[in-house]
């Protein structure tokens, strides 16, 4: 535990053990330290291998070690033992409730130290196993890297310019992989009983993120291509523009957005010309208004177009470099950095973005030097035999009110969905869900087009759907008679919005003491841009990850449509459920303010951490990575068919040369390390390119894997539908049907037990599908009573059209909240 903390955290008595390496290990082993954990790290003889990852720090004596590993491993302890040491490898299994493994095929080692042997052994344990890709499949023995499971899951073809794909080289798979296995975890904690097994795959977990995507393009049959930098299908204008000082993001694809922002810059007129209203013509149109946008920006500084943006609500944001974004007082005011310590060693870096407000994660983190622990480590007491029976799913039981809508909300809620919490999602007929659509017309209610996105029906799938009109006093009272029976509530309306309905954290605390509640606000809840309008790719830019993307000359470069969606919904389901996991043992309910933005810094963290240490960061170097050489994205024979290659050691480039016919550079003792790789990069990128431009994609991937380098194809999203053999070898998409749709594929949760998907319970709700069953099994409401909330209008199976609906700023709003006030008061 750090200096000066109170020892009051969530997971204090859990013990966990991590065997292996790798980032998105390192991380899942770091949430539940920095949450208060006893977390053991076995690294092999002469330590992890990633404490030589840059930048680095001296730790004392002129010993200098990797300062993001460091942050990765705060407040663990460190064991060395090799793989040879199976009695103290056991030991350490055996006295943790989670193992967290690593370890190449440690998954079937019929060893002692193997997970079959650990869990025969240890009944009590639960073991989360990681891997690039799974244990089943035609890739389960593939050599991954970061660049490569991304290329695979359809991440990178369509990111960049039109002349080639744009992609980071590094750490942005690992945290959808560690907050996926650290759900599946909490989640068999939560339980009780036997320990379970989970298998997490990189993969897998990287493919969530490119969800909205996927289902757009496999619904609308949409050519897909990419369409140049910052320009993403179907919407448009989204990207990163040049200020008079600064670089301003910029989200403008709803109608109202546009408006604002057509007004913001002076041309009112633009936002109704004929072509120009819908986000798709605008998209086809690009060019055109990237110059009108950037010679209007240039009049003024990117901080004076973000302030102006927030009473007009217009999503607009400093897209900031890392020097700004460690300097930011608005992120320092809300704790999300604090200091970090290795040996001698001091610096600043991100905090856990779950924001628990009665158990925070630490702020302070101390991380071990290699070994720091081996002669003084002493198991304790082992933990009995499990006395309850197992449950069928985790989270059998849990009931939790869901008042999301989106991408974010939903999809954090989707996973404690899959994991067996009863979800019950809360619409109302006058505003359902946004991403069901948009088209309330007669026509379009007819046609039930808000029943056919798929894109809602993925995110929403295994919940049940009620409406309620909460600008009611029945609507109001029905949801809080819900949250009585509750274990929870989660929410991501737009700041004010809940207020305005008269509801909040004390108002739900009223009804129910010890209720778990979590806001998913864009930039914290209680902060001077709580009112700043925010969507993913908002946050994207808010974050910095587009300064850091691309070529040194390159403008900055977005990576994805929505890239904050995605993550801050992984990043919510391990918040719940570490607040749900300390009040079953405390009693204890609590508030969770989730700050969007700051689940984005995980993925900064590496050149955060470098600005914070160096007081610089390194120049882009587009695809080229900063220890593998060669590294990048080549061409193959077709129209835009790449592959990612990455050297991630001297042994694979020895295998390059050979594979492409060079052995002559492979042989070459210049090129035998990184470093003189690095002074003829070029050439070699050549040489490979050479190689790759005769075959296609997976060809190459083939013969590269084959001989044990890290390569995979760029797919794009729709063959990572329709195509990619592995996920179809796994079982990843599951077969759904549900009405007004037909026959349809659900993607499977990221993590699966005993190396089976956990099942598609029940598909996405219709809209008020289960209101009158949910009322009357939770509530005991009558069928008169029903009877009589629906003709109020209050429930309801049917959307309101637009021509009747009620303004959201409506006087009766206002009046809900007045009536909230004093029913809080009484």
């Amino acid at each position: 535990m750090a200096d000066g903390e109170s020892g009051r955290r969530a997971l204090a008595g859990v013990r966990v053990a991590e065997f292996g390496t790798g980032r998105a290990l390192a991380y899942c082993g770091k949430l539940f330290a920095d949450f208060g954990a006893e977390v053991v790290k076995v690294e092999g003889p002469g330590g992890d291998p990633d404490r030589s990852w840059p930048p680095l720090v001296d730790v004392g004596g002129g010993r200098r070690e990797s300062a993001f590993f460091a942050w990765l491993n705060t407040n663990k302890q460190s064991v060395i033992a090799g793989p040879g040491d199976a009695a103290r490898l056991v030991e350490i299994a055996g006295a943790a409730d989670v193992l967290i493994d690593a370890r190449a095929g440690a998954w079937d080692d019929p060893g002692p130290a193997g997970q079959p042997a650990l869990k025969a052994r240890f009944p009590h344990l639960t073991v989360i196993s990681l891997s690039w890709f799974g244990e089943s499949g035609p890739y389960k023995d593939y050599k991954g890297a970061d660049a490569v499971v991304r290329a695979l899951a359809g991440l990178v073809r369509n990111v960049g310019p039109l002349e080639a794909p744009a992609m980071l080289s590094e750490h942005q798979s690992y945290a959808p992989a560690a907050l996926s296995g650290f759900s599946a975890a909490l989640g068999a904690l939560f339980a009780g009983g036997p320990g379970r097994r989970f298998e997490v795959s990189i993969h897998d977990a990287n493919t969530l993120i490119g969800e909205f995507q996927l289902a757009v393009l496999t619904q609308t049959g949409a050519e897909e291509h990419r369409w140049g930098r910052n320009r993403f299908f179907p919407v448009f204008v989204t990207g990163v523009y040049p200020t008079k000082q600064g670089w301003l993001g910029v989200t403008a694809f709803s109608g109202d957005q546009w408006r604002g922002f057509c007004d913001m810059l002076g041309v009112p007129e633009l936002a109704t010309r004929e072509g120009y209203a819908n986000p798709t013509d605008r998209l086809m149109r690009a060019d055109e208004i990237d110059a009108l946008v950037e010679a209007r920006l240039a009049s003024r500084t990117a901080r004076e177009w973000a302030d102006e943006a927030i009473g007009r609500r217009v999503p607009l944001v400093v897209a900031p470099d890392m020097a700004t974004l460690l300097a930011t007082k608005v992120h320092r005011d809300h704790g999300a950095f604090g200091e970090v310590r290795i040996g001698e060693a001091r610096f600043e870096a991100p905090v856990l973005p779950q924001r628990l407000t009665a158990t925070p994660p630490t702020a302070v983190g101390v991380a071990p030097l290699a070994g720091a622990q081996t002669s003084t480590w002493r198991p304790p007491p082992p933990r009995g035999a499990p006395a309850e029976p197992r449950k069928a799913l985790p989270l059998e039981g849990v009931r939790i009110v869901d008042l999301t809508m989106g991408w974010a909300g939903p999809v954090g809620t989707r996973q404690l969905a899959d994991l067996g919490a009863e979800l019950i999602k809360v619409e109302g007929r006058g505003y359902p869900d946004w991403w069901r659509g948009a088209d309330y017309t007669d026509e379009g209610i007819a046609a039930f087009g808000y029943e056919k996105p798929l894109h809602f029906n993925w995110v929403n799938r295994n919940k049940i759907g009620i409406t309620l009109d909460l600008t009611s006093p029945d609507g109001v009272e029905l949801l809080l008679g819900l949250v009585r029976t509750a274990d929870a509530v989660v929410e991501n309306y737009g700041q004010g919005v809940l207020t305005g309905f008269g509801l909040d954290y004390e108002r739900f605390r009223a009804v129910r003491p010890d209720i778990v509640m979590m806001s998913m606000p864009a930039f914290g809840a209680a902060t001077p841009w709580a009112e700043v309008r925010a969507y993913g790719s908002t946050l994207e830019q808010a974050s910095g990850l587009p300064l850091l993307t691309g070529g040194p000359d390159e403008r900055p470069t977005m990576n994805h449509v929505a890239y904050g969606d995605p993550i801050g919904g992984l990043s919510a389901c391990p918040a719940l459920l570490t607040a749900l996991l300390h009040r079953q043992r405390t009693g204890e309910g609590q508030y969770i303010d989730l700050s969007q933005v700051e689940c984005l810094f995980p993925l900064v963290a590496p050149w955060l951490i470098e600005q914070a240490v160096n007081g610089q960061v390194s120049p882009r170097s587009g695809s080229r990575h900063p220890a593998y050489v060669p590294h990048g994205c080549f061409p193959c024979d077709g129209d835009d068919a790449w592959v990612v290659i990455a050297v991630t050691d001297d042994v694979a480039w020895r295998a390059l040369g050979d594979v492409i016919g060079r052995p002559d550079l492979a042989g070459d003792p210049a090129l035998a390390t990184a470093a003189g790789r690095r002074a003829r990069e070029a050439e070699l990128e050549a040489a490979i390119t050479g190689w790759t431009r005769a075959r296609s994609p997976d060809e190459a991937m083939e013969a590269l894997q084959a001989a044990g380098v890290a390569a995979g194809a760029a797919r794009g999203l729709s063959e990572v539908v329709l195509y990619e053999p592995h996920l179809m070898a796994r079982g990843y998409w599951q077969q759904v049907e549900r009405p007004h749709l037909d026959l349809f594929h659900q993607p499977s949760p990221a993590f699966r037990e005993e190396g089976t998907p956990y099942p598609i319970r029940r598909p996405a709700p219709t809209l008020g599908q289960s209101t009158r069953e949910v009322l009357t099994r939770i509530l005991g409401v009558t069928p008169a009573e029903l009877d009589r909330l629906e003709s109020a209008g209050v429930i309801g199976e049917a959307p309101v059209p637009l021509s009747a609906r009620k303004p959201r700023s409506s006087a009766l709003i206002h009046e809900a909240a007045a009536r909230g006030r004093e029913a809080a008061a009484s």
